[in-house]
This record gives structure tokens, C-alpha cells and sequence, in this order.
């Protein structure tokens, strides 16, 4: 028997005497990647037939048969490229396939009383609106201050070594560290195995609002590229629109204002790539304003003056980060099956901006700009 787990936080590296490697039939979203453990199970010859449930549960550490069960149930796991039930007899030669929500990260995370804007919370999930500036998970030189701390601070869980709770954490998505807005949470296996599966499936609502330098030609549309990691900056992502590299990537946008030097816009995503409204509004020549990683913290629109100068300066000490906040989002609740719906109102840097842009556009007419 071979056990294969794929982490693509590790890149192509090893981890001791495991080989990484991902089933040809798994397509995550790079927004996931994180958040979801990759495994490849091959029976040897000598292997009796077993149900797969049981069979799994003797071959994954630290995983109970519940939460396999719970994986099953919400159809991430397949036998031969094929989705099975727990009582799948597995034989010599089959190969089983998935993929389940981290559990344990192999970093301890300890409470901090952060205080959270909890926009709705029972006994299996929370809604969070997140401020502007947090990190959501320690890593990458943030290992305190982050979502996760404050967390395990309000659940009154810790995770580590010696931890009893050897949940991931409860996250089951991400948004950037200086992206405000909109974050679900669960808080025992069942949520977190059906709500990261909504994500999975690409079944969750997600709005976003971002102001982006210029004036879009259309009152709506949609930006098509597959999207991957720039090969000369592996901090920043691009547009590949050949298609011959990167992952498929769509973004649907429509206009809610327009203010010529730049437009405020509405974006729904259909896919989670990793910084995808960034790099997709960037490509197309709109960068978001003040996007540093992505071109817009510099003036792409306007005049020379010295006037128009200063003001886009202040405009940048009001939003000293990227303008986009996760606005709405919508799932199916995982114990009721509701379908639930939250909006956050756009937090109070993003409304002083475009504040200020109406102010200063009130009487120019965008389509002479």
C-alpha cells in the first residue's frame, strides 16, 4: 500500500518519505489550495476486501471514522475516479482519491482576545466581517494577530503539539489580508466538511465591491484568463490568455458608479483563483486603485497638475490599500439547509473614498474624461 498526500502550500517539495502528487480528477481552486489536504490511497495485493469507510480509518492518522463518514457523505471521496458510498467494498489494485479540510496544520495557534464583528453566529457556523489588514491564518511571518487567533480565542480552542482540538481551525475560505468584508466560519466537522464542499462546487454566492482606475467601456461584463503564478514575480499572479498555462478564471463585473479617473464596480466571481479580481481588473487595464502589488498605487488616469496630484495623494492616505471589500455572501446552511444571505456595508475607508471622488467629479461629465 502507498499513501501519496498533495499540499500544494509545499509546492513540489517532500515531507520526509511522502511523495506529492494530485489525482488527475481534482480541480481546486487556487483560493482553496490551503485549505484542503490531496491523498491517493492504493490497495496492495495482499489486502483483504474492506468497506471503504473502515479501510480509511485504519490508513488516515488523527482522522476519525465520523469525519470520514461526514467526507463521504458530502462525495470527496472516489474509488477507481468513481464517488462512493461508505459502504463501498475496496479490493487489491483499487486506488481511492480525495480530498478533506485540513485538520491539523503542524503549527501551534494560541487565543488572543482580537475582538470580531460577528455578523451572525449559532451552534455550527459564524459570519465575520473582517477589517481591512488582518491576516486570516499565521503564516508568511504573521504567527499572532491573525482570524485564527481570535478564533480559538472566542471558541475557547487552542491548536498545537499538545492540543485536544486538532481542527485546522474552523476556516473553510480566505480573502487577502488588506481585503475587507465577509468570512464564513465553521464550528464542529459536519459544517466544515458541507460548507468547504459549497466552495468546492463553486455553489456559494460571493459579491465583491472594488474601485478600479478608469472608465470601463461597458456598463458590464465578464473577464475571462486563465490565471497562474507570474514565472518572474512568485509573489504576484497573471493572465495567461493562451490557456496553455495557468488555471480557467472567470470574473463577472457590472458598473455602479462612474466617475471617469475610476469606476466603482460590482464583482461576482465564478471562480476563487488566487487574487483573481486583482490580477483580472489589472489585466484588462484597470487595476484596482491603490493596488500595490497589482500596478494601482500610482496615478493611471488623469491629469499632469500638480493639483489633481495632490488630491489622488489624499485619496491614498484615506484607502492606504487595495479597493475591494467581500460585500455579499450566500451559502446553504449546513444542519437547516436555509439558504442564508449576509451584506456587509463597505467599510468606512472605501466609502470616504468614493465620497471624495464624487465630491471632486460632481460636475464632469465621466464619458468626456
Amino acid at each position: 500500500m502507498t499513501r501519496k498526500i498533495f499540499d500544494t502550500e509545499t509546492d513540489d517539495e517532500l515531507i520526509g518519505d511522502i511523495g506529492m502528487d494530485t489525482p488527475d480528477d481534482v480541480d481546486i481552486d487556487d483560493e482553496q489550495r490551503e485549505m484542503f489536504e490531496h491523498f491517493r490511497l492504493e490497495l496492495d495485493k495482499g489486502q483483504a476486501p474492506m468497506r471503504v469507510d473502515k479501510y480509511m480509518s485504519t490508513h488516515l492518522e488523527n482522522t476519525s471514522r465520523n469525519r470520514i463518514q461526514l467526507a463521504i457523505r458530502q462525495e470527496y471521496v472516489k474509488v477507481n475516479g468513481k464517488t462512493v458510498k461508505a459502504n463501498c467494498i475496496v479490493r487489491p489494485g483499487d486506488v481511492i482519491s480525495f480530498v478533506m479540510p485540513y485538520q491539523r496544520r503542524g503549527l501551534e495557534i494560541l487565543p488572543e482576545n482580537i475582538p470580531l464583528d460577528i455578523v451572525y453566529e449559532d451552534d455550527d457556523l459564524m459570519v465575520i466581517n473582517k477589517k481591512a489588514g488582518m491576516v486570516v491564518h499565521p503564516g508568511h511571518g504573521h504567527f499572532s494577530g491573525t482570524l485564527v487567533n481570535a478564533l480559538a480565542y472566542h471558541l475557547g480552542i487552542s491548536q498545537g503539539p499538545e492540543a485536544e482540538d486538532e481542527r485546522m481551525g474552523v476556516l473553510v475560505h480566505r480573502i487577502d489580508k488588506d481585503t475587507s468584508g465577509l468570512l464564513v466560519v465553521a464550528k464542529n466537522d459536519e459544517a466544515q466538511l458541507d460548507l468547504a464542499r459549497q466552495f468546492f462546487v463553486h455553489s456559494i454566492d460571493r459579491i465583491y465591491v472594488a474601485v478600479v482606475w478608469g472608465n470601463l467601456k461597458d456598463d458590464e461584463g465578464t473577464i475571462t484568463g486563465n490565471i497562474g503564478r507570474d514565472p518572474n514575480d512568485r509573489m504576484r499572479f497573471k493572465v495567461f490568455p493562451d490557456g496553455d498555462y495557468g488555471k480557467h478564471a472567470v470574473t463577472h463585473y457590472r458598473v455602479l458608479e462612474r466617475f471617469g479617473f475610476v469606476t466603482v464596480v460590482e464583482c461576482r466571481l465564478e471562480t476563487g483563483r488566487t487574487h483573481q479580481i486583482r490580477v483580472h481588473f489589472n489585466w484588462i487595464g484597470h487595476p484596482l486603485f491603490n493596488d500595490e502589488r497589482y500596478d494601482g498605487s500610482e496615478i493611471r488616469k488623469g491629469t499632469i497638475y500638480a493639483k489633481y496630484r495632490q488630491f489622488i495623494e489624499n485619496c491614498f492616505k484615506i484607502m492606504p490599500r487595495q479597493a475591494l471589500h467581500a460585500r455579499t455572501l450566500g451559502f446553504i446552511h449546513p444542519r437547516t439547509k436555509e439558504h442564508l444571505i449576509f451584506d456587509s456595508p463597505l467599510p468606512d475607508d472605501m466609502e470616504a473614498l468614493i465620497g471624495k471622488w464624487r465630491a471632486y467629479t460632481g460636475n464632469i461629465n465621466p464619458d468626456s474624461i
